[in-house]
């Protein structure tokens, strides 16, 4: 074990595990609301595959990770600072517990980057020196705000598709929901793994940000042209707590995406599935830490405005849309409130 491991990395290092597997039973949801809500599969095997397929997820890729470590605050703030890293990740923890907690499908995501924002804004004396803003824009606030409308147009979109070659075909209603019943399994696996790929990713950049941090050699490095070496032991970690947290499964949260959005069939959740996967995975390749949360939310309301815009229950969409709204600067408050004390303590 290299001298510089101090016990504060490895207090860093089990929370954001923790975090992790926090992320993983807070959006067990986004994995497999749908299917469970349709009885496609029961809530145990649901479980059991989503957590298999988040573990393989979480190895799919490395661009997202990038952009947690380096791409939304400068590295040189956390260097020799791992009390900025703790802070992050207790701020982001508090908000993910407190809307888990409420039955609200918020972003681990946004939680995450506003802990980041909140924690480093405070240790540098203001948000402009302290964050990269044209990262958090690019990568974090303008996904944000785009992926859930074309998650409801797309949505909209496939389930008009479907619906027309159902016609078409003249499909009897019985086969229809047999069909896309064994047809959901394939989609809810395809979006187990898309969570995997695209959550568990985040804090392995949080983690190869505190690594980097503590470590004494870093602190003259270039951090301009810094490339971030993400161990295969903090690969393995990860993937492991947010199967494991998955696994778990956050109840309140899976009854509200799976039946209080929108009453689904079978041929819905497969259209909510594919449309979010899709998304997904097109958002991990440019290493945007996209809300699953966010994507397959919006999907479910697309798939719903297809029947009837009334079928969509816009009151609880309102609740999330709340959420949505408040966990980057909530989180970010927390991750300040954190850091401002942390500080103090690792001064004395």
């Amino acid at each position: 074990m290299p001298e510089w491991v101090s016990p504060l990395l490895v207090v860093v290092v089990i929370i954001a595990l923790a975090f992790d597997y926090v992320n993983g039973f807070h959006d067990a949801a986004n994995a497999i609301a749908t299917v469970v809500s349709t009885r496609a599969l029961s809530p145990r095997q649901a479980l059991m595959m989503a957590g298999v397929l988040n573990f393989a997820g979480a190895f799919a890729s490395e661009a997202v990770a990038g952009t947690m470590a380096k791409g939304l605050i400068p590295a040189e703030m956390t260097t020799g600072h791992l009390e900025v890293v703790l802070a992050a990740l207790v701020g982001a923890l508090i908000w993910n517990l407190l809307t888990w907690w409420w039955g609200l499908p918020s972003s681990s995501s946004h939680a995450l980057v506003g802990g980041l924002i909140g924690a480093v804004g405070y240790f540098a004396g203001s948000l402009e020196r302290g964050v990269n803003w044209h990262g958090v824009l690019g990568k974090v606030v303008l996904p944000g705000l785009i992926a859930p409308i074309l998650g409801i147009i797309l949505g909209y979109l496939v389930m008009a598709v479907l619906l027309w070659i159902l016609f078409w075909l003249k499909t009897p209603p019985n086969k229809v929901n047999r069909r896309f019943r064994t047809l959901q399994r394939v989609s809810a696996c395809l979006m187990a793994y898309s969570h995997g790929m695209a959550d568990a990713q985040k804090v392995m950049g949080i983690i190869a940000l505190a690594l980097f941090a503590a470590n004494p050699a870093n602190a003259h490095a270039d951090h301009e042209h810094l490339k971030l070496v993400i161990p295969l032991w903090v690969k393995a970690s990860c993937a492991l707590m947010i199967a494991l947290g998955t696994s778990a499964g956050g109840w309140k949260i899976i009854k509200t995406m799976g039946s209080k959005i929108f009453k689904m069939q079978p041929v819905h959740g497969f259209a909510a599935d594919m449309t979010s996967s899709f998304l997904l995975h097109t958002t991990a390749h440019f290493g945007m830490p996209l809300s699953t949360t966010h994507v397959i939310t919006g999907s479910i309301m697309g798939v719903g405005s297809s029947k009837r815009v009334s079928a969509v229950r816009w009151g609880v969409a309102k609740r999330i849309l709340g959420a949505w709204v408040f966990t980057i600067p909530a989180s970010a408050v927390m991750g300040a409130i954190t850091c401002a004390i942390a500080t103090r303590v690792f001064a004395s």
